[in-house]
Order: C-alpha cells, then structure tokens, then sequence
C-alpha cells in the first residue's frame, strides 16, 4: 500500500473513522485510498471554515477526534479561526493537510508557503512526514495526541509524494497510561474553603457541567451554601428540567463584576480565572472583587465529577441536601417577536435530548435562564469568540449524534461566515434546525461602540455596522443549498415553524424577522 492508505487504515484502526474534508491536488491520493478502505465516513464541506467546526462539534458531543483534510497553507488558513474556537474548548481534531511533494517545494510554486508556521498557533503538536514509511506512524501519534488528557489539536502535514510512495503498513496507535484523574489535595484543600463558611464561588465548566456533575455540585452547594457558576461559556453543559441550573458570568463587566461582588474566595474546576472579553478604557480586565482569592481545584483534563465525588464526600454532602430550585415557567409566546418571546418559543418547542449550538449573541442572551425549564438539553457555546462556528459545530454535533435534534441558534451576521454549512447539512441529511435571528445589523458590536467609547457613530461607521443594502434573504440562501426555509414575524409564525421543523426529519431553516 501507498502511504495515504497507510495513514487512512491507521485513522480507522485507530478509531477515528470521520473525516471532514475539502481536499485539493495534493491530496488526491488520500481521497483515492478512501475508495479502498471501508471503515471511513467522508464528509464534504464547501470551505474549510466549515470542516474545521464540523471537526469540533463531532468531538464535543462524540468525546473522540474527528479527522479534517485541507489543501496545502490557504486551506489550512481559511480553517484556522474554527480551529481556534475547538483550541479553546479544548477538542481533539486530527488535522491531515497536503503539502507539495517534498522535492517540488523548493521551486516555490504558487501554493507554497509555511504550514508548519500557519499551523503551530492553534495546535498543541505539529509534524511532516519526510517519506512514505514514516506516514502510518506519524499518523497514530497524531491521533495520540488529539486524544490524550487534555485532548488537543494535532496537524499532520502529508507531501504529496509520502502520500504516493510505497507505505510499510498500518500503525498501532500509542496508548496513554498517564491519563490525569484528580489531585486529593486540591479536593482537601477546597474542602477546607468550604467549612470555613467564608463566601466562596465553585466556577466550573468542562466536565464538572454534565449531568453527573452538576447533581455533585448541587448536593455541595446545598450543604455548604457556596454558590455555583458557569464562566460565559463552556464547551458543552447539560441544561433542562430535573437538572442543576447556574448561572453564567455576564459578558458585560459591570454585570459580572456584580455577579462576583463579596466572595472572598473563586474555585476553578476546569475554568480560567474571569476576565474580560475585551480591553476597555478606565475598566479592569479582572472581574474578581477586591481582595477574593482564586485556588485551582481540577484543569482540563482532569476528571472533574471524580474529583467533586470526592469532596461531595470529605463534606459529608448528599442528595438530600439539594436545594430546590425556582421553577421557570414556560408559555407559548403569542404576538410580537422580541428578545423574551422568542426564548420561549424555544424553550417550549425544544424535544427531550436536543442539543443547542448558541450563537445568537445579541438575541440570546436571555436564553440562558428560561431553557433551565426546557426539556433536558446539551448546551454548546463559543470560548473562542470567532464568530462563524455556530452553523459548521451544529454539523459536526449532527455526524456525532443522529439521533438526537440540533438546534442552531445563530444571528444574520454570524450565519454568513459559514453557511455553506447548509449544503453539507442538505447533502448529509443531518437533524439540523438552524434559527437565524435577522437584525440586519452587527449589534453586538454597535453596543461595543459605545462600549469603547467611540462616541456617536457617524454614517460611514454605521455603514460598517449595518448589513443592509441589500437586505440577506436567508430563506432563498437556504432552499439554494436544497435546505427547506421559512421567515417569520410573529410568535405565532415562530411557534408553528419551530413545532414543523422539529417533527420533521433533515435539515430545516427558519429566518427570525426583527
């Protein structure tokens, strides 16, 4: 065998057996040796913003890497924002990238640039092959890699002619003995916090926020009286009725440092320490309150629900102990379409075991709270802040999981980084229900105008703001990538296209009139 079928026999041996890709010349080998290996799934994305998010949402709700093929630097780059947003998560991607054959680089041909370079800021390990008989091997330590603990990204660079020249075989993929549990001190440690009764905060994410782990954290909560966060945003969290509800930090600094205000003490299970977004002038960039303390329980990586089993147990903490929550009451929504209506028209019309991929910025910050009354969901948020991961994640959470309904919840600026995600969603015939919200306006960055103090925007700044003239016509973007569509401008509308979408299977798009 050649050495791409070497490396593809390796990524199915290996269980990596999805492989999101835009491929190029350079890659046409491994494309061929797919023809002969049974075992891979291929999915074809129109621009590898969209293969390189799709790769995220798999892992995030599969908990194994996915593969992506990109053609040579440009494709590499037109993926990297994506890849920085799965960096973020924390999610294990495979990345194979085409490179020129080894003695044709030297030429400088017009493709030619420095993958490694473009590479190295968004994955954690990076390698070219240098001949066909190093590929296979190559290949599993990166699948090693992406799937360690932490999971992380890992690129492997293929030259054309490795890919060609004749392979030894397949490669058996390392196994990791030194995978992290928990350190008993850290859980001792913040178990002492917890019996002083000084005013302490749990701020968690990663999996501390399943299902699992959040029942832990409501029985410690109940016992000891500390309170229980989420940070902004986290890779994935288990919301819905019958399970913990917390609470996020607010994005915008004055809420959060509200939030914050009088703990003496943050514990981080897997989160970073809050900051904020964005510099601004005459605010902090630490959201913590004066004089408050921030101790490290677990990292990524580690086994968080272990690790609050433990102290849910130094503590003496038990079911019984649960707190009873505030009910949310839900009512379908009648009338005009605004910000509260339409979380509720969600938040009703969602099916049991949904998984929600949220970018609806401006629109969705309110959705957070009334979905704690929804029916028992996953949640997925962006940690990367590069906009246009919403519709390819929602893909990618669709390859991972057929069987469940994904629900996209995306503004009209967002949705047009990617949505060619639609097409492969079509082609695919995935379980997608994408909901743009149509302001016709970037508004989240209208509020960052003033956020900055810019002043008052004049008309060529508003010009860079609006995205009118002419107005996206997302139903007739969506039935041109063969995904069925509607608009709507009242609740009414909102609750009939919701409740059609959800019962029928496929892709679907409803564009949210503002």
């Amino acid at each position: 065998m050649n050495g791409a079928e070497s490396l593809v026999r390796t990524l199915v041996a290996g269980g990596v057996d999805v492989c999101f890709t835009n491929p190029g010349t350079s890659e046409m080998h491994f494309v061929a040796a797919l023809d002969k290996v049974p075992g891979m799934r291929c999915v074809l994305g129109l621009f590898e913003g969209v293969v390189t998010g799709a790769a995220d949402g798999y892992f995030r709700m599969k908990g194994t890497p996915a593969s992506t093929l990109l053609h040579l630097g440009p494709g590499l780059a037109n993926g990297l924002a994506n890849l920085h947003n799965a960096k973020k998560a924390n999610s294990g991607v495979v990345n194979i990238v085409g490179q020129h054959a080894t003695y044709h680089i030297e030429y400088n041909a017009p493709l030619t640039s420095d993958i490694e370079g473009l590479a190295r800021p968004m994955s954690a390990w990076v390698r070219t092959s240098p001949d066909a008989k190093s590929v296979a091997r190559d290949g599993a330590a990166a699948i090693a890699a992406a799937s360690g603990s932490p999971p992380q990204i890992a690129t492997l660079i293929l030259p054309a002619d490795t890919a060609w020249n004749e392979a030894d075989g397949v490669a058996q993929v390392p196994v990791d003995s030194q995978r992290e549990s928990y350190s008993p001190q850290a859980v001792e440690n913040t178990a002492k916090l917890l019996r002083s009764g000084e005013p302490t905060l749990l701020l968690m994410t990663g999996s501390a926020v399943t299902e699992q782990g959040l029942a832990l954290a409501a029985q410690i909560a109940g016992k000891t009286g500390c309170k229980v966060m989420g940070p902004l945003a986290s890779p994935r969290m288990a919301r819905g009725r019958g399970r913990f509800s917390i609470d996020r930090v607010p994005y915008v600094i004055e809420l959060a440092q509200a939030a914050l205000k009088g703990f003496r003490h943050i514990v981080l299970l897997e989160a970073n320490e809050p900051v904020a977004f964005f510099a601004y002038p005459n605010k902090p960039s630490l959201l913590k309150p004066e004089g408050c303390d921030i101790h490290r329980m677990t990292v990524s990586g580690e086994n968080s629900v272990a690790a609050l089993e433990a102290l849910a147990s130094a503590l003496g903490a038990k079911p019984s102990d649960v707190k009873p929550q505030a009910a949310v009451e839900l009512v379908k929504p009648t009338g005009a379409l605004n910000h509260a209506s339409i979380a509720q028209a969600i938040a009703v019309a969602i099916p049991d075991n949904a998984i929600l991929v949220d970018e609806s910025i401006t629109t969705g910050r309110g959705f957070f709270p009334v979905m704690a009354g929804a029916a028992p969901h996953d949640w997925i948020q962006n940690l990367g802040g590069s906009i246009g991961y919403s519709t390819p994640v929602a893909t990618g959470a669709a390859v991972a999981c057929p069987d469940r309904k994904v629900i996209c919840m995306v503004g009209d600026g967002s949705a047009m980084y990617t949505i060619q995600s639609l097409w492969t969603q079509a082609r695919e015939g995935l379980n997608v229900l994408t909901i743009v919200f149509a302001n016709r306006i970037y508004q989240i960055l209208r509020g960052e105008f003033d956020g900055v103090g810019a002043g008052e925007p004049g008309k060529r700044a508003q010009d860079m703001l609006k995205i009118d003239r002419p107005t996206l016509d997302f139903v007739a973007l969506a039935k041109g990538m063969g995904v069925p569509a509607r608009a709507v401008t009242t609740a009414d509308e909102f609750n009939k296209a919701l409740a059609d979408a959800i019962a029928e299977p496929g892709p679907r798009l409803i564009e949210v009139q503002m």
